[in-house]
Parts: C-alpha cells; structure tokens; sequence
C-alpha cells in the first residue's frame, strides 16, 4: 500500500477489491442489467419445480435447487436450505430454448415442507442468456394465451 507522505491517504485505488476478481471471474461478460420497471411487473412463467438449477455461491459451493417461477428479472427457486437474504450468487439453469445463467441476489427466504422457497433478483447476465430467457418466458405466454384462445373458440364455435 502506497500513501502520501504527507497527508497519510491510500493512493493505490481499489487495493481491496483485487482479492475478489478471480472468485467471480466466469470468463462471461455480464453485459445485460435486467432493469426493473416501478409500475409494471414483469410476467412470471410457473415451472413448478420442473427446471433443474444450480446456484454458486461465492465461496464456490454449490446448491441444487428447483426452479418454480422464472421472470426476465428474476424467479423463485425450491432449495435444501436457505441462502443467507442479500447473497450473491450465479444462477443456472438450462432451458428449451438453451442455457441461461446469470449474477443473482437472493431475496428473503420461505420456510417450507421440503426445504426453504427463496426468490432471488438478476443483477447482470450476458445478452445471450437474456435473449435466451426473454424467448422462454415470451414463448411460455404465448402457449398459455394460445391455449386460452383455442380452448374459448372450441367451445363457443363448435359445428
């Protein structure tokens, strides 16, 4: 550490940050920051549990977990055991459409029957993986909202 001679102040900028650069490094650039809009909340696709997911915490431990909601600005994972509320994490899990995987911060956990609900909230992922979970969950809607519209126009247009 450097200091001025005089004045006593740390002239070497963020000496204490270089300590963290290789845990956190995934060689991904993290170019997209999901933006959260104040009125309108984004749609939620329900998988109940059927997406497999793996959350690296950061001292690389891993947790399995089970995806029930996924949004473009988040979700809702089934785990083990709570996540601490406020963690960082790197979430992923693979999708029809492909991979996506993302920096998270774990919300507040839920106790439940089988291991705790936590929410979490996407903080930066790769356009890519954006790409490939905006079409997920546009995909999701649109089958829901065809199913709706076939299953209304059978019933009142039948021969």
């Amino acid at each position: 550490m450097r200091t001025a001679s005089r004045t006593g102040i740390r002239t070497t900028p963020f000496c204490n940050l270089h300590k963290y650069e290789s845990r956190w490094d995934s060689g991904l650039a993290m170019t997209h920051f999901p933006q959260l809009h104040p009125t309108k909340r984004a749609p939620r696709v329900k998988v109940n549990g059927s997406i497999p997911a793996v959350v690296m915490l950061e001292d690389g431990r891993r947790a399995k977990a089970k995806l029930q909601t996924v949004s473009t600005t988040g979700g809702l994972l089934r785990l083990a055991g709570a996540l601490g509320k406020g963690d960082f994490v790197e979430v992923a899990f693979a999708t029809n459409t492909g991979s996506v995987r993302g920096m998270a911060e774990m919300l507040t956990p839920i106790p439940a029957t089988e291991g705790a609900l936590q929410s979490f909230r996407f903080i930066a992922m790769g356009d890519d993986e954006h790409r490939v979970l905006r079409t997920m969950v546009d995909s999701a809607g649109d089958q829901s909202m065809l199913g709706l519209r076939s299953s209304s126009w059978s019933t009142t247009h039948r021969a």
